[in-house]
């Protein structure tokens, strides 16, 4: 199974070093790697550079972007500059992030689950962070999201779904996409990967309102909307991250924000969030 990698990394030189290791650790090398590093101003490309001197299937390229920080469109933009470079023969496409170590079996399993599950659409692992010298899973999302650092598509599906939405929510949007085109999304909790710099220990009012604008862009409505908000609110431990979804939910509802999903797939993605609602309540 061909496993081609794309990593976007913007100021990782402290990090990068410990992904690529882990990745040529693999029990199950990947085919391709390509590290774009977007703007970096510290030795991100340096320390890239230094892998893809020993090791021919890792590969650096260049963008110049925005230095703003704009959650989901920055990274998903970096992403398609890394994929464009590729060529098309792959089986399997991962995005992951920069700041993370893989355990020496992750791209072996997820490539078993694609072998053995032709409706297999997307596979992932999950982030753990360290607390008390241990690590531990993070506590960030349900166990059937697969965290966007962690990003593995089969080819087909990952055609099927279309692009990548270059905002905030997209790593949810392409999982809903996926699950209306009939694929499935496969997690294992045994598959851990270390996430060297977590996201959720900083919250930002800015990234909160991007959350809820990106609810209102999913087409949850208004009821699943606050429920989306409350649930995320309290795995982040923040009373005030509720405020600023729901302010971001009716700021973009009120200027009429393009949605990022179509009428037939919004109406599938409420219908899909209800019904696993009602489950946990039966």
């Amino acid at each position: 199974m061909k496993i081609y990698v794309v990593i976007p990394a913007h100021n990782e030189a402290n990090f990068i070093g410990h992904t690529l290791q882990s990745l040529v650790d693999q029990s199950m090398k990947p085919h391709t790697v390509v590290v774009v590093d977007d703007s970096s101003t510290d030795d991100t490309s340096q320390v890239v550079e230094e892998f893809a001197s020993k090791h021919t299937f890792i590969k650096l390229v260049k963008n110049n972007s925005s230095t703003e920080h704009a959650p989901g469109s920055k990274v998903i933009n970096a992403f398609y500059k890394g994929y464009y470079k590729l060529e098309d023969d792959f089986d399997v496409i991962c995005k992951f992030d920069a700041d993370l170590i893989f355990p020496k079996n992750y791209l072996e399993r997820i490539a078993e689950y694609f072998e053995n599950d032709n409706l297999a659409g997307m596979v992932g692992g999950f982030c753990s962070i360290q607390r008390n010298n241990k690590w531990v899973p993070e506590n960030l999302t349900g166990k059937d999201h697969i965290r966007g650092a962690l990003k593995a598509y089969r080819k087909h599906c990952f055609i099927q779904i279309g692009q990548l939405k270059p905002a905030m929510g997209w790593d949810t949007a392409d999982e809903l996409l996926a699950r209306f085109h009939g694929w499935k999304v496969i997690t294992d909790d045994s598959l851990l990967v270390k996430h060297l710099r977590p996201t959720g220990m900083n919250y930002f009012e800015h990234s909160g309102r991007k959350q809820g604008e990106a609810f209102y862009r999913l087409r949850y409505g208004t009821a699943l909307s606050f429920i989306a908000s409350a649930k995320l609110a309290a795995m982040k431990m923040n009373p005030f991250a509720f405020l600023h979804y729901v302010s971001g939910y009716f700021n973009a509802k009120n200027k009429k924000r393009p949605f990022l999903v179509s009428e037939e797939e919004g109406r599938f993605i409420r219908k899909l969030r209800w019904a696993n609602i009602r489950k946990k309540f039966a």
